[in-house]
């Protein structure tokens, strides 16, 4: 039998529960369940933040954009070749898909108002469009096999600023010389939250664009290439920009939308601070708690010193007895988290103003990996914390300790 461990035991169950003891031993499970249920939180909520807003950047741009080169910086680029360089790209282990799409710059006239837009023709010959996850009303385009579709699809606030709904016809004015007008009909309003598409994009069949500059099928305006694993996103252009033709070039993501993604960046600093603070205060209060336990206890100290206990014995009583409030902590803690957590991703309980956030309810995303590393943080913390105040114990002489009161 394990005395250290018999005797904590005892210590936990024969505690009163009004003496002070009892009541800081309450507040260090406290601090640790509500420290791990924060950071539970905290960690599902960021890479929530995280996943949704570049899930809406790749929707239109994917992860890395080819294109040839232009002086210019127009929305109008010179061709390329589409199919011939799409096989070249499905030759390369990281890459997934690769979407081709053209830009044209047109004003949308109504009856009573004008707005000037780019019409985005993309393609799905290479899989579904991401597109389709930003919709909220109406349908997808579809893609006729004998001619263009006359369908387009266009934002919420596009769709508000023109009074415009599903199922409605409006002109589209190609400024280009001679000037060309299409009739299209709104089939599908979509939406990001995010001003740099909300505000500019319309989105149509590429054939559309390729009818209005005379390509023929083979020519594409670019491709948008979608990696297996974004985290290989660097590495990936550099091994692009080797082996394809000196005059494309590749836009990587990050570098298009850089303030998006420094303003991720600033949100991953700014918890991981958050979080090292409650990782203290959790552990302080834990070994103030050990502290308490040990002064309250010195009698009996002594007493078990004078029968012949050693130090580690009865160090090993108090860490099991800090062991228990642990793990009584990280149990309340995981319930409190995860059930926050489930709560808010089935049921939205908190919502989010789009304008401002880019989303309208608070994401969450599950990562049993990240919950994995929370946990053992938090407990090998306050292990540690359980440890340092016991080496008090070697410095507790039996006599003082008897008579101490």
């Amino acid at each position: 039998m394990n005395v250290a461990r018999y005797i904590s035991n005892k210590i936990d169950g024969g505690a009163d529960s009004g003496s002070f003891t009892a009541s800081v031993t309450k507040i260090a499970i406290i601090s640790i369940a509500l420290g791990l249920a924060v950071m539970i939180v905290s960690f599902a909520i960021l890479q929530g933040f995280r996943n949704e807003i570049q899930a809406k950047i790749f929707s239109f741009g994917a992860h890395l954009q080819i294109s040839r080169y232009d002086t210019n910086n127009s929305m109008d680029v010179a061709p390329i070749g589409g199919p011939d360089l799409v096989q070249r790209l499905h030759a390369f282990g990281q890459v997934k898909a690769a979407q081709p799409f053209a830009r044209m710059t047109a004003v949308i006239k109504t009856r009573d108002e004008v707005l000037g837009v780019v019409l985005k023709g993309i393609s799905e010959e290479d899989g579904p469009s991401p597109m389709r996850q930003n919709l909220v009303a109406g349908r997808f385009i579809a893609y006729p096999d004998s001619a263009a579709s006359d369908e387009i699809m266009i934002s919420r606030k596009m769709a508000d600023k023109l009074r415009l709904q599903v199922g409605d016809n409006t002109l589209f004015y190609f400024i280009q010389n001679p000037p060309r007008v299409r009739k299209f009909t709104v089939k599908g309003i979509y939406a990001t939250g995010l001003d740099e598409f909300d505000e500019v994009f319309v989105i149509g069949d590429i054939r559309q664009i390729r009818d209005l500059r005379a390509w023929p099928d083979s020519l594409v305006g670019g491709l948008e290439v979608e990696l297996r694993n974004f985290s290989t996103l660097d590495r990936t252009a550099d091994l692009l920009y080797e082996k394809l033709p000196y005059d494309l070039k590749i836009d990587k993501i990050t570098d298009q939308y850089a303030q998006l993604f420094d303003w991720l960046q600033l949100l991953n600093r700014n918890v991981i601070i958050f979080l090292v603070l409650i990782i203290f205060v959790a552990t302080f209060n834990m070994i103030a708690t050990i502290f308490i336990m040990i002064l309250e206890r010195t009698n009996m100290i002594g007493v078990l010193k004078a029968i012949g206990a050693t130090d580690n014995q009865i160090r090993s009583m108090f860490f099991f007895r800090g062991l228990n409030l642990t793990v009584q902590g990280m149990v309340i803690g995981n319930v409190i988290g995860l059930g926050f957590c489930a709560l808010q991703y089935y049921f939205h309980l908190i919502p989010l103003d789009p304008e401002n956030y880019y989303m309208d309810r608070v994401p969450i995303h599950w990562n049993p990996l990240m919950l994995v590393l929370l946990n053992v943080a938090t407990f090998s913390t306050s292990l540690l914390a359980v440890l340092i105040p016991t080496y008090l114990i070697a410095r507790i002489r039996p006599v003082t300790a008897i008579k101490f009161d």
